[in-house]
Protein backbone atom coordinates (compact mmCIF):
# COMPACT_ATOMS: atom_id res chain seq x y z
CA UNK A 1 0.00 0.00 0.00
CA UNK A 2 1.20 3.57 -1.12
CA UNK A 3 1.84 6.09 1.50
CA UNK A 4 3.72 9.15 1.61
CA UNK A 5 4.74 10.73 4.52
CA UNK A 6 6.42 14.33 3.53
CA UNK A 7 10.17 14.80 4.82
CA UNK A 8 10.33 16.45 8.56
CA UNK A 9 12.26 20.40 8.78
CA UNK A 10 15.61 20.06 9.16
CA UNK A 11 15.23 21.17 12.69
CA UNK A 12 13.77 17.74 13.24
CA UNK A 13 16.73 15.52 11.36
CA UNK A 14 19.54 17.62 12.62
CA UNK A 15 18.59 17.70 16.18
CA UNK A 16 20.66 16.04 18.66
CA UNK A 17 19.22 12.86 20.72
CA UNK A 18 19.36 14.77 23.89
CA UNK A 19 17.68 17.73 22.13
CA UNK A 20 14.65 15.88 21.33
CA UNK A 21 14.16 13.90 24.31
CA UNK A 22 13.70 17.19 25.98
CA UNK A 23 11.34 19.16 23.48
CA UNK A 24 9.29 15.53 23.26
CA UNK A 25 9.45 15.56 27.02
CA UNK A 26 8.54 18.77 27.28
CA UNK A 27 5.39 18.62 24.66
CA UNK A 28 4.21 15.45 26.57
CA UNK A 29 4.22 17.08 29.97
CA UNK A 30 2.34 20.66 28.47
CA UNK A 31 -0.44 18.35 26.67
CA UNK A 32 -0.88 16.46 29.89
CA UNK A 33 -3.99 14.23 29.97
CA UNK A 34 -4.91 15.13 26.57
CA UNK A 35 -2.75 12.96 25.58
CA UNK A 36 -1.76 9.41 25.50
CA UNK A 37 1.17 7.69 24.04
CA UNK A 38 0.96 4.54 22.85
CA UNK A 39 3.91 1.65 21.92
CA UNK A 40 3.97 -1.55 20.28
CA UNK A 41 6.33 -4.13 21.67
CA UNK A 42 8.33 -4.20 18.47
CA UNK A 43 9.48 -0.31 18.60
CA UNK A 44 12.55 1.25 19.20
CA UNK A 45 13.56 1.77 22.88
CA UNK A 46 14.02 5.63 22.32
CA UNK A 47 10.56 6.03 21.02
CA UNK A 48 9.24 3.05 23.38
CA UNK A 49 10.47 5.12 26.73
CA UNK A 50 7.72 7.59 26.08
CA UNK A 51 4.60 5.33 25.76
CA UNK A 52 2.19 5.64 28.43
CA UNK A 53 1.15 2.11 27.34
CA UNK A 54 3.28 -0.62 25.68
CA UNK A 55 1.74 -3.53 24.39
CA UNK A 56 0.29 -5.88 21.09
CA UNK A 57 -1.69 -3.94 18.49
CA UNK A 58 -5.46 -4.54 19.80
CA UNK A 59 -5.01 -4.33 23.30
CA UNK A 60 -2.74 -0.86 22.67
CA UNK A 61 -6.12 0.34 20.46
CA UNK A 62 -8.48 -1.07 23.82
CA UNK A 63 -6.76 0.78 25.98
CA UNK A 64 -6.53 3.86 23.97
CA UNK A 65 -10.60 3.59 24.14
CA UNK A 66 -10.70 3.58 27.97
CA UNK A 67 -8.68 7.29 27.84
CA UNK A 68 -12.11 9.41 27.50
CA UNK A 69 -9.80 12.26 28.92
CA UNK A 70 -7.46 11.81 25.71
CA UNK A 71 -8.14 14.39 22.89
CA UNK A 72 -5.05 12.83 21.12
CA UNK A 73 -3.73 9.00 20.61
CA UNK A 74 -0.30 8.85 19.61
CA UNK A 75 0.33 5.08 18.43
CA UNK A 76 3.77 4.28 17.61
CA UNK A 77 3.27 1.70 15.92
CA UNK A 78 2.37 0.75 12.03
CA UNK A 79 -0.46 1.91 10.27
CA UNK A 80 -3.08 -1.21 10.86
CA UNK A 81 -2.75 -0.39 14.37
CA UNK A 82 -3.87 3.05 14.37
CA UNK A 83 -6.57 2.44 12.50
CA UNK A 84 -7.51 -0.44 14.98
CA UNK A 85 -7.49 2.74 17.41
CA UNK A 86 -9.38 4.65 15.35
CA UNK A 87 -12.16 1.99 14.80
CA UNK A 88 -12.16 1.63 18.75
CA UNK A 89 -12.14 5.29 20.02
CA UNK A 90 -14.36 8.03 20.67
CA UNK A 91 -15.43 10.75 18.33
CA UNK A 92 -13.80 13.04 20.50
CA UNK A 93 -10.62 11.38 20.08
CA UNK A 94 -7.97 11.85 17.12
CA UNK A 95 -5.49 9.10 16.38
CA UNK A 96 -2.22 9.69 15.40
CA UNK A 97 0.53 7.67 13.29
CA UNK A 98 3.85 9.49 13.28
CA UNK A 99 5.06 8.21 10.44
CA UNK A 100 2.99 7.49 7.18
CA UNK A 101 5.24 5.43 6.44
CA UNK A 102 4.92 2.86 9.07
CA UNK A 103 3.39 0.42 7.55
CA UNK A 104 3.39 -3.50 7.71
CA UNK A 105 4.22 -5.84 4.85
CA UNK A 106 2.25 -9.09 6.02
CA UNK A 107 -1.06 -6.29 6.41
CA UNK A 108 -0.02 -4.95 2.50
CA UNK A 109 0.02 -8.76 1.38
CA UNK A 110 -4.31 -8.82 1.40
CA UNK A 111 -6.00 -5.73 -0.38
CA UNK A 112 -9.52 -5.90 -0.01
CA UNK A 113 -9.70 -6.16 -3.98
CA UNK A 114 -7.67 -9.21 -3.87
CA UNK A 115 -9.76 -10.70 -1.25
CA UNK A 116 -13.18 -9.96 -2.70
CA UNK A 117 -11.75 -11.41 -6.45
CA UNK A 118 -10.70 -15.00 -4.82
CA UNK A 119 -14.10 -14.60 -2.46
CA UNK A 120 -16.24 -13.95 -5.82
CA UNK A 121 -14.21 -16.92 -7.26
CA UNK A 122 -14.71 -19.28 -4.27
CA UNK A 123 -18.48 -18.64 -4.40
CA UNK A 124 -18.12 -19.64 -8.52
CA UNK A 125 -16.90 -23.58 -7.01
CA UNK A 126 -18.47 -23.86 -4.05
CA UNK A 127 -21.32 -22.82 -1.25
CA UNK A 128 -19.61 -19.65 -0.23
CA UNK A 129 -22.48 -19.76 3.10
CA UNK A 130 -20.41 -22.42 4.02
CA UNK A 131 -17.04 -20.78 4.33
CA UNK A 132 -16.14 -18.30 6.94
CA UNK A 133 -13.57 -15.95 6.46
CA UNK A 134 -10.86 -14.65 9.43
CA UNK A 135 -8.46 -12.06 9.06
CA UNK A 136 -5.63 -11.68 11.22
CA UNK A 137 -5.54 -8.37 13.68
CA UNK A 138 -2.66 -7.55 10.98
CA UNK A 139 -4.94 -6.21 8.54
CA UNK A 140 -6.15 -3.06 7.19
CA UNK A 141 -9.50 -1.79 8.33
CA UNK A 142 -10.84 -2.70 5.03
CA UNK A 143 -10.64 -6.48 5.60
CA UNK A 144 -11.98 -5.97 9.13
CA UNK A 145 -15.05 -4.58 7.45
CA UNK A 146 -15.15 -7.50 4.83
CA UNK A 147 -15.29 -10.61 7.43
CA UNK A 148 -17.18 -8.26 9.58
CA UNK A 149 -20.04 -7.83 6.52
CA UNK A 150 -19.29 -11.44 5.70
CA UNK A 151 -20.44 -13.11 8.81
CA UNK A 152 -16.89 -13.86 9.73
CA UNK A 153 -14.54 -12.51 12.47
CA UNK A 154 -11.16 -10.98 13.26
CA UNK A 155 -8.67 -12.94 15.01
CA UNK A 156 -5.02 -12.54 17.21
CA UNK A 157 -2.07 -14.52 17.46
CA UNK A 158 -3.11 -15.11 21.01
CA UNK A 159 -6.95 -16.22 20.10
CA UNK A 160 -7.00 -17.73 16.88
CA UNK A 161 -7.53 -21.15 18.04
CA UNK A 162 -10.78 -20.34 19.62
CA UNK A 163 -11.72 -17.82 16.73
CA UNK A 164 -11.11 -20.93 14.44
CA UNK A 165 -12.69 -23.41 16.13
CA UNK A 166 -15.86 -21.04 16.21
CA UNK A 167 -15.43 -20.64 12.87
CA UNK A 168 -15.55 -24.85 12.14
CA UNK A 169 -17.68 -25.62 15.24
CA UNK A 170 -15.29 -27.21 16.89
CA UNK A 171 -15.71 -27.92 20.90
CA UNK A 172 -12.36 -25.55 22.04
CA UNK A 173 -12.66 -23.88 24.89
CA UNK A 174 -9.26 -22.72 25.44
CA UNK A 175 -6.96 -20.59 23.07
CA UNK A 176 -3.86 -18.95 22.80
CA UNK A 177 -1.65 -20.98 24.99
CA UNK A 178 1.42 -22.35 23.77
CA UNK A 179 1.05 -25.30 21.91
CA UNK A 180 -0.31 -28.73 23.97
CA UNK A 181 1.11 -31.70 24.50
CA UNK A 182 -1.00 -33.43 21.82
CA UNK A 183 -3.17 -31.92 18.91
CA UNK A 184 -6.79 -31.69 20.04
CA UNK A 185 -9.27 -34.39 18.15
CA UNK A 186 -10.67 -33.16 15.27
CA UNK A 187 -14.38 -33.25 14.92
CA UNK A 188 -16.03 -35.53 13.23
CA UNK A 189 -18.01 -33.17 11.27
CA UNK A 190 -16.50 -29.40 10.85
CA UNK A 191 -20.51 -28.25 10.76
CA UNK A 192 -21.72 -30.30 13.83
CA UNK A 193 -22.94 -27.32 15.69
CA UNK A 194 -20.77 -25.06 14.17
CA UNK A 195 -20.52 -22.37 11.68
CA UNK A 196 -18.80 -23.20 8.68
CA UNK A 197 -17.37 -25.87 6.58
CA UNK A 198 -13.53 -24.09 5.23
CA UNK A 199 -12.48 -20.43 6.74
CA UNK A 200 -10.29 -18.31 4.00
CA UNK A 201 -7.54 -17.38 6.38
CA UNK A 202 -5.80 -14.09 5.74
CA UNK A 203 -3.29 -12.51 5.49
CA UNK A 204 -0.79 -14.68 7.15
CA UNK A 205 -0.61 -18.19 5.92
CA UNK A 206 1.35 -19.57 8.98
CA UNK A 207 -0.57 -18.20 11.86
CA UNK A 208 -3.52 -19.82 10.02
CA UNK A 209 -1.63 -23.27 9.18
CA UNK A 210 0.01 -23.61 12.60
CA UNK A 211 -3.21 -23.20 14.54
CA UNK A 212 -5.09 -26.05 12.00
CA UNK A 213 -2.75 -28.03 13.12
CA UNK A 214 -2.58 -27.53 16.75
CA UNK A 215 -6.50 -27.84 16.03
CA UNK A 216 -5.47 -32.02 15.05
CA UNK A 217 -6.35 -30.41 11.21
CA UNK A 218 -3.11 -32.26 8.29
CA UNK A 219 -1.74 -30.87 5.47
CA UNK A 220 -4.57 -32.38 3.07
CA UNK A 221 -7.24 -30.22 4.79
CA UNK A 222 -4.47 -26.91 3.61
CA UNK A 223 -4.49 -24.86 0.63
CA UNK A 224 -2.50 -22.09 -0.02
CA UNK A 225 -4.25 -19.28 -2.33
CA UNK A 226 -2.01 -16.57 -4.32
CA UNK A 227 -4.23 -14.00 -5.12
CA UNK A 228 -2.02 -13.14 -8.30
CA UNK A 229 -3.89 -16.30 -10.01
CA UNK A 230 -7.66 -17.37 -10.59
CA UNK A 231 -9.45 -18.81 -7.91
CA UNK A 232 -6.05 -18.72 -5.88
CA UNK A 233 -4.18 -20.83 -8.27
CA UNK A 234 -6.43 -23.92 -7.52
CA UNK A 235 -8.61 -26.61 -8.88
CA UNK A 236 -12.10 -27.02 -8.01
CA UNK A 237 -11.35 -30.32 -6.39
CA UNK A 238 -8.72 -28.74 -4.15
CA UNK A 239 -11.04 -26.23 -2.70
CA UNK A 240 -13.81 -28.46 -2.00
CA UNK A 241 -11.40 -30.74 -0.37
CA UNK A 242 -9.85 -28.04 2.14
CA UNK A 243 -10.95 -26.71 5.64
CA UNK A 244 -8.11 -24.18 5.87
CA UNK A 245 -7.79 -21.60 2.63
CA UNK A 246 -4.79 -19.91 3.43
CA UNK A 247 -3.68 -16.94 1.81
CA UNK A 248 -0.31 -16.51 0.24
CA UNK A 249 1.22 -13.82 2.40
CA UNK A 250 3.91 -14.06 5.58
CA UNK A 251 5.58 -11.98 8.13
CA UNK A 252 9.10 -10.77 6.67
CA UNK A 253 10.71 -11.27 9.70
CA UNK A 254 9.54 -14.34 11.33
CA UNK A 255 9.57 -16.21 7.98
CA UNK A 256 13.42 -15.93 8.35
CA UNK A 257 13.51 -18.09 11.52
CA UNK A 258 14.88 -21.66 10.22
CA UNK A 259 15.03 -25.17 11.70
CA UNK A 260 18.51 -24.73 11.03
CA UNK A 261 18.80 -22.10 13.50
CA UNK A 262 17.24 -24.06 16.24
CA UNK A 263 19.81 -27.09 15.39
CA UNK A 264 22.46 -24.51 15.76
CA UNK A 265 20.92 -23.16 19.08
CA UNK A 266 20.51 -26.49 20.88
CA UNK A 267 24.56 -27.86 19.55
CA UNK A 268 25.72 -24.45 21.19
CA UNK A 269 23.24 -24.21 24.51
CA UNK A 270 22.41 -28.02 25.78
CA UNK A 271 19.16 -27.34 27.71
CA UNK A 272 18.17 -24.10 26.26
CA UNK A 273 14.84 -23.18 25.29
CA UNK A 274 13.16 -22.32 22.07
CA UNK A 275 10.35 -20.07 22.00
CA UNK A 276 8.97 -18.66 18.70
CA UNK A 277 5.80 -16.74 17.66
CA UNK A 278 3.13 -18.76 15.52
CA UNK A 279 3.84 -16.45 12.44
CA UNK A 280 6.90 -18.93 12.17
CA UNK A 281 6.98 -21.61 9.67
CA UNK A 282 5.14 -24.34 10.97
CA UNK A 283 8.69 -26.59 10.41
CA UNK A 284 9.98 -24.07 13.02
CA UNK A 285 6.66 -23.98 15.50
CA UNK A 286 6.86 -27.67 15.39
CA UNK A 287 10.73 -28.32 16.75
CA UNK A 288 10.23 -24.88 19.33
CA UNK A 289 10.29 -26.04 23.04
CA UNK A 290 6.77 -23.35 23.06
CA UNK A 291 4.63 -21.40 20.73
CA UNK A 292 2.96 -18.00 21.84
CA UNK A 293 1.89 -14.74 20.70
CA UNK A 294 4.34 -11.85 21.92
CA UNK A 295 2.51 -11.22 25.34
CA UNK A 296 2.81 -15.34 25.33
CA UNK A 297 6.82 -14.95 24.91
CA UNK A 298 7.16 -12.03 27.28
CA UNK A 299 5.32 -14.18 30.29
CA UNK A 300 7.30 -16.90 29.17
CA UNK A 301 10.69 -15.09 29.20
CA UNK A 302 9.94 -13.53 32.86
CA UNK A 303 8.90 -17.04 34.01
CA UNK A 304 11.84 -18.71 32.91
CA UNK A 305 14.06 -20.11 35.59
CA UNK A 306 17.31 -17.62 36.36
CA UNK A 307 20.22 -18.86 34.63
CA UNK A 308 18.63 -19.80 31.78
CA UNK A 309 19.48 -19.65 27.99
CA UNK A 310 16.46 -19.02 25.70
CA UNK A 311 16.32 -18.39 22.36
CA UNK A 312 13.24 -16.11 21.05
CA UNK A 313 11.60 -16.43 17.30
CA UNK A 314 10.90 -12.94 17.24
CA UNK A 315 11.64 -8.96 16.54
CA UNK A 316 14.80 -8.25 17.47
CA UNK A 317 13.64 -4.95 19.24
CA UNK A 318 11.73 -7.20 21.57
CA UNK A 319 14.37 -9.76 22.01
CA UNK A 320 16.66 -6.99 22.83
CA UNK A 321 13.95 -5.49 25.50
CA UNK A 322 13.36 -8.58 26.94
CA UNK A 323 17.45 -9.50 27.65
CA UNK A 324 17.89 -5.98 29.42
CA UNK A 325 14.91 -6.38 31.13
CA UNK A 326 16.03 -10.15 32.41
CA UNK A 327 20.14 -9.55 33.14
CA UNK A 328 19.77 -12.84 35.12
CA UNK A 329 19.08 -15.02 32.02
CA UNK A 330 20.46 -15.47 28.69
CA UNK A 331 17.92 -14.40 25.99
CA UNK A 332 18.68 -14.35 22.41
CA UNK A 333 17.83 -13.89 18.62
CA UNK A 334 17.34 -17.02 17.19
CA UNK A 335 18.39 -15.76 14.32
CA UNK A 336 21.95 -14.20 15.16
CA UNK A 337 21.66 -11.91 11.95
CA UNK A 338 18.43 -10.97 12.03
CA UNK A 339 17.35 -7.89 10.89
CA UNK A 340 14.23 -5.04 12.65
CA UNK A 341 11.57 -5.05 10.60
CA UNK A 342 12.00 -1.81 8.06
CA UNK A 343 8.55 -0.67 8.30
CA UNK A 344 7.97 -1.49 12.29
CA UNK A 345 11.37 0.46 12.97
CA UNK A 346 10.52 3.61 11.23
CA UNK A 347 8.91 5.53 13.84
CA UNK A 348 11.78 7.56 15.64
CA UNK A 349 12.46 10.43 18.02
CA UNK A 350 12.26 13.19 14.93
CA UNK A 351 8.77 12.51 14.21
CA UNK A 352 7.13 11.75 17.36
CA UNK A 353 8.74 15.10 18.14
CA UNK A 354 7.42 16.78 15.22
CA UNK A 355 3.76 15.46 15.62
CA UNK A 356 3.79 16.48 19.38
CA UNK A 357 4.99 19.99 18.66
CA UNK A 358 2.14 20.14 15.99
CA UNK A 359 -0.49 19.35 18.70
CA UNK A 360 0.86 22.35 20.92
CA UNK A 361 1.08 24.40 17.97
CA UNK A 362 -2.59 23.79 17.64
CA UNK A 363 -1.93 21.35 13.93
CA UNK A 364 -2.77 17.55 14.00
CA UNK A 365 -0.55 16.20 11.61
CA UNK A 366 -0.81 12.57 10.45
CA UNK A 367 -4.23 11.75 11.79
CA UNK A 368 -5.22 8.85 10.88
CA UNK A 369 -8.80 8.06 10.00
CA UNK A 370 -11.25 5.61 8.97
CA UNK A 371 -14.25 6.27 7.31
CA UNK A 372 -17.90 5.34 9.70
CA UNK A 373 -19.26 2.28 7.24
CA UNK A 374 -15.81 0.40 7.25
CA UNK A 375 -15.33 1.14 10.88
CA UNK A 376 -19.13 -0.17 11.51
CA UNK A 377 -18.62 -3.21 9.75
CA UNK A 378 -14.71 -3.84 10.73
CA UNK A 379 -16.39 -3.31 14.58
CA UNK A 380 -18.73 -6.46 13.68
CA UNK A 381 -15.95 -8.56 13.69
CA UNK A 382 -14.31 -7.31 16.40
CA UNK A 383 -16.58 -7.69 18.50
CA UNK A 384 -17.43 -11.50 17.24
CA UNK A 385 -13.82 -12.08 18.13
CA UNK A 386 -14.44 -10.47 21.74
CA UNK A 387 -17.84 -12.51 22.23
CA UNK A 388 -16.22 -16.01 20.93
CA UNK A 389 -12.86 -15.02 23.68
Amino acid sequence: MFRLQPPLPDDYTTASTEALVRRVTMARSRLGKRLVILGHHYQREEVIQFADRRGDSFSLARFAADQHDAEFVVFCGVHFMAESADILTGPHQQVILPDLNAGCSMADMAELDDVEQVWDELAEVTDIEAIVPITYVNSAAALKAFVGRNSGAVCTSSNARAVLSWALGLDEPGAGRARAAAPAPRAQSANAGGRGDKVLFFPDQHLGRNTGFGLGYGVSDMQVVDPRQRLGGLADADVKAATFLLWKGHCSVHQRFRTEHVEAFRSEHPGGIVIVHPECSHEVVEIADQVGSTDYIIGAVSAARPGSVIAVGTEIHLVDRLAREHPDRTVLSLDPLVCPCSTMFRIDLPHLAWVLEGLLAGEVRNRIVVDEATAADARVGLERMLAIT
